[in-house]
């Protein structure tokens, strides 16, 4: 404990021009006079630090004290700080405490150039605390068990051993060893539920036989499908798909020749455009559509 304590009391020196043994006291949760004697312990080792008596007085650092930075370029010590202050996207709070370390060593302010969010408007702790289960999990090499809603909405039951968290295509995917279908496997992390971390621990051989996340997909059909979108769902035309398979008309409507996994999803993912989406081709879509809409017109009927 006393060596954390002693870079603790550096750290903070190197932030702070002064401060009092009894506020050091205060943060290590020690007394007055263990503080003095870390003093003593730093003093004794070389490192620059002096006492001060009196009103405005303190325990400081002489101004020209750093610890060996020399080893990392001005260019270095900024991508470092900035890596750092990015893994806040993924819930990680010891990044922040390991910036404000860095910050004092490179002698550097913090900057806050980037803020990003990944979590949908109006989510809650649940998914954040499920997040951060994954996550343990993962760091700790132990088995979890959920409950997985498949692409075509039915529910089984999961165990598997997690090794990497993935952000891709607007979502976070677990990609995993999967102990009841014994393959690897990528989860969509939204369709996860009652994530439980077990005590089983897993070897580290699964991460050798990792393959491409692209791999790992649950196993289905593309289907070569050719849309007509009006000028209205631009902002879903270019969110959506990619830029080379999109034709803009001089009418300001897009015709979009894409591949679309062939499942339940499809019809359902089409029907989202309402009635800014028109299907060219295949004919055996526009007929599941045709069935679907007059599904739907009858519950508005009565």
């Amino acid at each position: 404990m006393q060596i954390n304590r002693l870079f603790g009391i550096i750290y903070i020196l190197l932030n702070k021009k002064s401060i009092t043994a009894n506020q050091l006291a205060e943060h290590f949760e020690v007394s007055a006079r263990t503080i003095y004697r870390d003093i003593d312990t730093l003093s004794s080792a070389g490192i620059p630090i002096y006492a001060v008596q009196g009103k405005g007085g303190g325990i400081s650092l002489l101004d020209s004290y750093v610890l060996d930075k020399s080893v990392l370029s001005e260019r270095e010590q900024n991508e470092i700080l900035y890596a750092l202050q990015s893994l806040s996207i993924a819930q990680m709070p010891e990044a922040d405490k390991v910036l404000t370390k860095l910050s004092s060593l490179f002698n550097k302010n913090r900057t806050n150039w980037i803020e990003v969010d990944f979590s949908p408007w109006g989510s809650d702790e649940k998914g954040l605390c499920q997040f951060t289960v994954i996550k343990d999990a993962i760091l700790s090499q132990r088995i979890i068990e959920f409950n997985y809603f498949g692409s075509s909405g039915k529910k089984s039951a999961r165990r598997v051993e997690p090794i990497k968290l993935i952000f891709k295509v607007n979502a976070w995917y677990l990609q995993a060893f999967c102990l009841t279908r014994n393959s690897f496997r990528m989860f969509k992390i939204v369709r996860m539920s009652e994530v439980l971390l077990t005590q089983e621990v897993f070897s580290k051989e699964v991460f050798e036989k990792l393959p491409n996340s692209d791999q790992t997909q649950e196993p289905q059909k593309w289907l070569p499908v050719r849309l007509h979108i009006s000028a209205e769902g631009a902002y879903r035309v270019y969110d959506e798909f990619n830029e080379e398979d999109i034709t803009k008309n001089k009418d300001g409507s897009f015709t979009v020749t894409t591949t679309l996994p062939e499942t339940e999803w499809l019809i359902r993912y089409i029907l989202s455009f309402g009635a800014d989406v028109e299907v060219l081709a295949p004919q055996n879509i526009r007929g599941m559509l045709r069935q679907e809409l007059n599904k739907i017109a009858i519950k508005y009927q009565r």
